[in-house]
């Protein structure tokens, strides 16, 4: 039987009338702004305030980056396709697209797990955190992550552009992604995909086994304290980071576990932007609105900006 092979994908469009398709950009526009210079203060707050030079603040800094780079690899091009009226992605694009989409999430994935250890030594070993938590332990759970997220991103690249794709080209998905991805082959064979599938699920599982333990040890000890008030504050540190994490974890189960729908799904496009648009937008939020040392080291900042300006005029 002879079949057209792919040379290009097809993006889903939101929509057809220019009003929303506009509005969509609008929207999307508008959050990568917000997601960009949140992760961006970030950033910069942790690399130029001395007080912020602590393991926390060295996982905090990456999982910034890591959200900046996961949402550049997705948002601006659907912003472009809204605005040019043009869905089409190309093929390498698709590819590169995918790969960085598997290694930012995979990455992510596990300095979340460092940062949950580093919870549980700052909580239940105090008297031994800064012998435990040493930079090279930190730089070494940092390449464990990268390496890790690479990997995979290799691994699942390769498995899905190893498929043949034929016939329609329309992923039903505002970015490339597998299982929107593996829809539109033509390939009975599926064998590096399951594989991939399941060195993911393990790396997956292992990061929740390491983090559901560490919050276990950290909830026993918390439980323990006599103050109401140290108790509170160490939940509220803690509960935050467990709801990402889990939120993050699910919904890439959820995504990637499930038959992916013949049809466009609204529910697909949820889940998707569950693992890829909301972590890099509420992240910073979760971390640094109630975190006494950012706001801090912002307002230095914004006071040496608004000192600067003064003495200028």
């Amino acid at each position: 039987m002879n079949h057209t092979l792919v040379m290009e994908f097809v993006l889903v469009s939101f929509s057809r009338s220019l009003l929303l398709l506009r509005l969509h950009a609008l929207l999307f526009t508008f959050i990568y702004l917000v997601a960009f210079l949140e992760n961006s203060a970030i950033i910069l707050l942790t690399l130029l305030d001395q007080h912020l030079h602590t393991p926390m603040y060295f996982f905090l800094r990456h999982l910034s980056f890591l959200d900046l780079c996961l949402i550049s690899a997705t948002l601006p091009k659907s912003i472009l396709n809204s605005l040019t009226l043009k869905d089409s992605i190309s093929f390498l694009g698709c590819a590169v697209q995918l790969f960085v989409v598997i290694m930012m999430d995979s990455s992510e994935v596990g300095i979340l797990t460092a940062m949950s250890c580093d919870r549980y030594v700052a909580i239940c070993r105090p008297l031994h955190y800064e012998t435990i938590m040493s930079r090279g332990v930190c730089i070494q759970l940092l390449v464990i992550s990268w390496v890790s997220g690479g990997a995979l991103g290799i691994l699942y690249s390769a498995a899905t552009f190893s498929l043949t794709f034929c016939g329609s080209n329309k992923i039903h998905q505002f970015f490339c992604d597998v299982p929107a991805l593996l829809k539109l082959t033509c390939s009975e064979e599926f064998t590096t995909i399951d594989i991939s599938m399941a060195i993911g699920i393990c790396y997956a599982f292992a990061c929740l086994v390491c983090i559901v333990v560490s919050y276990g040890y950290i909830f026993s000890t918390v439980l323990k304290i006599p103050s109401r008030q140290s108790q509170s504050k160490a939940f509220s540190t803690c509960l935050p980071h467990l709801f990402v994490v889990s939120t993050f974890l699910l919904t890439g189960a959820v995504a990637y576990l499930k038959p992916a729908a013949d049809a466009p799904s609204l529910i697909d496009l949820l889940v998707s932007m569950f693992y890829s648009v909301v972590p890099p937008t509420l992240n910073p939020i979760i971390y640094c609105l109630r975190n006494k040392d950012i706001k801090l080291a912002l307002s230095k900042v914004l006071g040496n900006v608004r000192n600067s300006g003064v003495m200028k005029q």
